[in-house]
């Protein structure tokens, strides 16, 4: 039996190690992307892959590491000093922007653990700067792919790694710097891993660690006991042209545990918003935290009871070659929006109105800079609270880009970041308000935009209304104006201009109600 106390120490000196190897990350790296936007997260895991701990980063890394590890222990027996790469989403990874370094732990002699980090790297080849072109409908349209391999041995890159993937990419001494500030992080963790695990001893270590998990586990059965039995069920659409993609979900609550089944959605279609399976998983995990009790210990204990059937070929599970760069930022909004929509009715105190939906992803690069950010929007009414304004919500959980920073590293300017007033929903509680960003070009540059919710805005809850639609407008040096399509790459010019209004969250109760207007 390990008791309470000694279970929260050891639980908080491993979510501690986590948020450490990010800070590294962050501190460390090259590009604003990383260090000032923060797209990147952290893990550690046992040494048969199960989630130990994280850092409070993003969900959709987060909830899909598990896989990147599964995928290299399927096909290397673990050796010290050594470090793992993939990118590849149908081999542990999600879309080939991110890319996860993996290295073992030994302490003894004996192999005790993994920590792990996935980061965003702004540009990993394609045909269009970035790495997410919008006319992609296959894998290898969008970038270098990395299936699970060894990148590093004794802090030495292997050329087998290296050199292809600097080779693919318009940024490589951005790029080199971003690896090495990978390759810390879990330097980092293995040092104050075996720091702390020479001090309890390898058993007792594995005691805690399974202790740790089963605590998991028992908290998640007992919030979802806490639930009402039954089948609930929910779809929204992505946006495809104008083309609505229904993606279905019937959650069954039976007791301590809960299935979700996708069954009904779309197949996978020849455009880039095809998610892999991994990413599916983690906006059901992320989902079922939002409704039970978000202070459950994020670790693969809490998720035991819980399952997935994801049609194979279908959007949310999709198989090669598809395209799937905007199936990791948007289609995982969507996923979640329709698991949070069916969770509502079994748990309507804890479920929010639809938050904005989508990532508004804007990348815009030439051949010797790539920028990427994801632009925040409006957070859906709680019940008993408005939506906050301006933030990221959902999968994923990122900073903006001073404008400074964009200033000092890129070939365009930042005219105006305000809240785009008014976009919330109503309701007895309002949606949080979009944001109105607007960039004006100084050289020649591709842009590409992946973005959702411009034709349906979020839906309300409990009478609340839908927020506002988001828009894309490009505005030519000359005056001219073109609305842009939610998912598009264009060319652009010195003198034009990209004004982007993100989408509101939605209302929740009547608005009849609300305590003001």
């Amino acid at each position: 039996m390990i008791d309470p106390i000694t279970l929260e120490v050891a639980r908080n000196q491993l979510s501690s190690i986590a948020e450490e190897m990010g800070v590294v990350l962050r501190r460390t790296s090259f590009s604003p992307n990383i260090k000032e936007r923060a797209d990147c997260s952290a893990a550690i895991f046992t040494s048969s892959g199960e989630m130990l701990a994280q850092a409070e980063h993003i969900p959709v890394h987060l909830g899909a590491m598990p896989a990147s590890v599964a995928a290299v222990l399927e096909r290397f027996e673990p050796e010290p000093g050594v470090q793992y790469a993939v990118n590849d989403p149908f081999a542990g990874g999600t879309h080939l922007n991110d890319l996860t370094l993996v290295t073992p732990i030994f302490v003894g002699g004996r192999h005790v653990a993994w920590a792990g980090n996935r980061a965003h790297h702004a540009d990993v080849g394609g045909e269009a700067p970035g790495s997410m072109p919008a006319h992609a409908t296959r894998l290898e349209q969008e970038g270098h792919v990395v299936s699970p391999m060894i990148c590093a041995r004794d802090g030495e890159w292997l050329p087998e790694f290296i050199e292809p993937f600097l080779a693919a990419t318009r940024t490589p001494a951005e790029r080199r710097g971003d690896l090495s500030a990978q390759v810390g992080a879990n330097q980092v963790a293995a040092r104050r891993l075996t720091e702390l695990i020479e001090g309890e001893g390898v058993d007792r270590f594995q005691r805690l660690s399974a202790a740790l998990l089963d605590y998991g586990e028992r908290r998640m059965r007992a919030a979802l006991a806490a639930l009402p039995d039954g089948d609930y069920r929910f779809e929204d659409v992505m946006e495809w042209g104008d083309v609505d993609v229904p993606i279905r979900v019937t959650v069954r609550i039976e007791g301590d545990e809960l299935h979700a089944d996708f069954t009904g959605t779309h197949e996978q279609i020849p455009a880039n918003f095809n998610a892999p399976e991994a990413v599916t998983r983690s906006c059901l995990y992320y989902a079922v935290r939002v409704a039970t009790d978000p202070n459950i210990p994020a670790n693969g204990g809490c998720y035991r009871p819980v399952s997935l059937h994801a049609p194979e070929g279908s959007l949310v599970a999709a198989r090669p070659p598809a395209a799937v760069a905007a199936g990791n930022v948007e289609t995982s909004q969507r996923i979640a929006d329709v698991l949070l929509g069916a969770l509502a009715e079994a748990a309507p105190d804890r479920v929010p109105a639809a938050s904005q939906g989508t990532m508004n992803n804007c990348l815009i690069g030439n051949d010797h800079f790539a920028y990427y950010e994801t632009v925040a929007g409006g957070q859906g009414a709680r019940p008993g609270r408005d939506g906050q304004s301006g933030i990221q919500t959902g999968m994923t959980n990122t900073k903006n880009t001073p404008r400074e920073s964009i200033e000092t590293h890129y070939p365009f300017r930042v005219l105006q970041t305000k809240l785009r007033h008014g976009s919330g929903g109503r309701g007895r509680f309002r949606g949080g308000d979009g944001i109105v960003r607007e960039l004006v070009f100084d050289e020649p540059a591709t842009l590409s935009l992946m973005g959702e919710r411009r034709r349906h805005g979020p839906w309300g809850l409990a009478g609340g209304e839908p927020g506002a639609p988001g828009e894309d407008w490009l505005i030519r040096r000359d005056g001219s104006r073109e609305r842009l399509p939610a998912k598009t790459t264009v060319e652009v010019e010195p003198g034009d201009r990209l004004l982007i209004l993100t989408p509101g969250g939605g209302g929740w109760g009547s608005p009849a109600q609300a305590i003001r207007p």
